[in-house]
């Protein structure tokens, strides 16, 4: 037993030390830090830029001041049309704006710059100015009060939801499988990657041979087990606490404050379908899966080949990664139901059933025994054949190899 926690701390270890593990884990948070950071910049160059439109109005009815309530492009320092054209020669000024009635009553701008008005500034100034031309034709048109209320009327349209709330149901539902399940399938591809591989590199280079002098094959086996699983929980642990505390800054202030704050029922939501049994499945399957890829890279027969050890665990994984996709709209479908309780498939297909509430307590209490004991079952047979399947160092085929683990297995 101390043989397999020595192994376990040095796996874990040896993992937890490499740069990959520090960059998969850290990258999600720097990236977040990189978007917040280029935001919170540009939110500030852009309020914090001086105006460089200048506005000349030549009518009454039209003031300066008003026109700059429309955008920030547009400055309020009031200027003559010879000053704005100093400036404008003297780069003072990105251009400016004059605006005129004529006998008509119609209001007209012209622009004058050193580059073209913006499509926001311009859609801002538009808009200005057929409200104000609109309030100009109502003034020379000499209507009533009444003829205007009359004018004015609009239709209006009324809507009776008898399921309310269902569209925000089916958007976190949404939301929380997408998150989940690309969570879940990035670390099984991680984790059985780097199993396969650590396995297939010590059987390659020999080691084995060294190390099962002073240990057991089983507690060996056993002992890399755990030491990744210390690794995974690591991740996740980070990924939920890093998370909890990302959410609780940006609900203090900041840019994404008003957002969270419309949205905070959607989110919670979301959330609470992340941190519950689902959570469970997501760390079962990648126990399977990692369970998996350590029988995979035992039947490597040399180190080159270490890359390729986690072929078929990466297969199934993306197989049932796809699959759930084409289920997510139906989750009371006979396939969902079956692959829910289907090792290798229920870490994707059961959350499904989750998130939409069409399972019974019993159904997930099922589906995560049968899991268990699956996982249970191929870590002891495979241990039991392990050292057989480590020790061949042949360029004989996958199934010749795998025959003789089996026969080893049972001396």
């Amino acid at each position: 037993m101390n043989k397999m926690w020595t192994v376990a701390k040095q796996t874990y270890s040896h993992q937890v030390k490499t740069w990959s593990f520090f960059l998969m884990v850290i990258s999600p948070f720097i990236l977040l830090l990189i978007s917040v950071g280029v935001g919170y910049l540009s939110s500030n160059s852009s309020s914090n830029s001086e105006p460089e439109i200048a506005v000349i109005s030549h009518t009454p009815a039209v003031t300066a001041t008003k026109v700059t309530k429309t955008t920030d492009a547009f400055t309020s320092k009031s200027m003559s049309e010879a000053t704005a054209k100093r400036k404008l020669h003297d780069n003072d000024l990105d251009g400016y704006v004059v605006i005129s009635q004529q006998k008509s009553g119609r209001l007209t701008a012209k622009y004058t710059g050193n580059k073209k008005m913006s499509a926001a500034t311009q859609t801002g100034l538009i808009a200005f100015l057929q409200k104000s031309q609109q309030a100009q034709n109502i003034m020379d048109s000499k209507v009533t009060a009444r003829q205007l209320t009359t004018l004015s009327r609009q239709p209006s349209i009324t809507q009776h939801v008898n399921n309310q709330g269902k569209s925000d149901n089916e958007t976190y539902k949404v939301v929380a499988f997408y998150l989940l399940v690309v969570m879940a399938y990035f670390i099984l591809l991680t984790y059985s990657t780097i199993t396969a591989q650590e396995i297939a590199q010590d059987k390659g280079t020999k080691i084995i041979e060294i190390i099962f002098s002073s240990t057991t094959a089983q507690k060996y086996f056993f002992g890399k087990l755990l030491g990744i699983m210390g690794v995974i929980c690591t991740q996740i642990a980070i990924y939920v606490v890093g998370g909890y505390l990302s959410f609780n800054i940006a609900k203090v202030g900041g840019d994404f404050k008003e957002l969270i704050n419309d949205n905070s029922h959607l989110i919670h939501m979301v959330i609470g379908n992340l941190i519950n049994v689902n959570l469970l499945f997501v760390f079962l399957g990648v126990v399977i899966y990692t369970i998996l890829s350590a029988f995979s890279g035992a039947l490597v027969a040399k180190a080159e080949d270490a890359n390729k050890a986690a072929t078929p665990a990466i297969y199934i994984c993306l197989a049932a990664f796809l699959l759930s996709f084409s289920f997510i709209d139906n989750p009371t479908s006979v396939v969902t139901q079956i692959l829910s309780f289907v090792p290798f498939m229920s870490s994707f297909f059961m959350p499904i059933r989750v998130i939409d509430g069409s399972v019974s307590g019993a159904g997930i209490g099922l589906s995560l025994i049968i899991l268990i004991v699956t996982i249970g079952a191929m870590a002891y047979y495979i241990s039991s054949i392990y050292e057989g399947l480590m020790l061949q160092s042949d360029n004989s085929s996958f199934w010749n190899r795998f025959k003789r683990g089996l026969k080893y297995g049972n001396k």
